[in-house]
Order: structure tokens, then sequence, then C-alpha cells
């Protein structure tokens, strides 16, 4: 329980700083580099990320970044199943 709890609060914090990315790249201030971006949702946060991301049209055109991110959502899709199968 505690656990989804983390879960979801995480994710949207994770909504909230790629939200806030992309209205500090419309006022063409200092951005959040894609580094950070890319471990938050390392970490846990892919799913808040893919919402803002399609909420916000953030990096949807930026081909480097949905590589690098597509591979993180495969490790992570790869490393739940094995966790689910026991190994």
């Amino acid at each position: 329980m505690i656990f989804n709890i983390l879960f979801i609060a995480y994710n949207f914090i994770v909504f909230a700083i790629t939200a806030f990315d992309k209205f500090l790249a419309k006022q063409n201030k200092w951005r959040i580099p894609e580094k950070t971006l890319l471990l938050l949702a390392l970490f846990g946060g892919t799913i808040g990320a893919i919402t803002a991301m399609i909420m916000f049209r953030h990096k949807i055109a930026k081909s480097s970044y949905l590589i690098k991110f597509s591979l993180i959502v495969i490790v992570q899709i790869i490393a739940y199943y094995f966790y689910k199968k026991g190994f």
C-alpha cells in the first residue's frame, strides 16, 4: 500500500518537473538537463514523464531523447518481467 502511494507521488513529481521544463522552454529560460529528466524516468517516473510529454508535447520531436527514453522503458519492462518471474 505505501509503495503504491510513493509510486504515484513520485510520478506526480516527475510529471510536474517535466511540465515545468516545458514552461521554461517556452520562456527561453535555463532548462532542466535531459540527463536529469531521463534519470527521473529511469528511477520509476516513466508514467509521469510520458503523461507530461503527451499532454504538453514536450520532447516528442527530439529523436535522440525519444530513443534514450524508449530504451529506459524497454529496460524497465524487462526488469519487471524478470522480477515477476522470480529471478
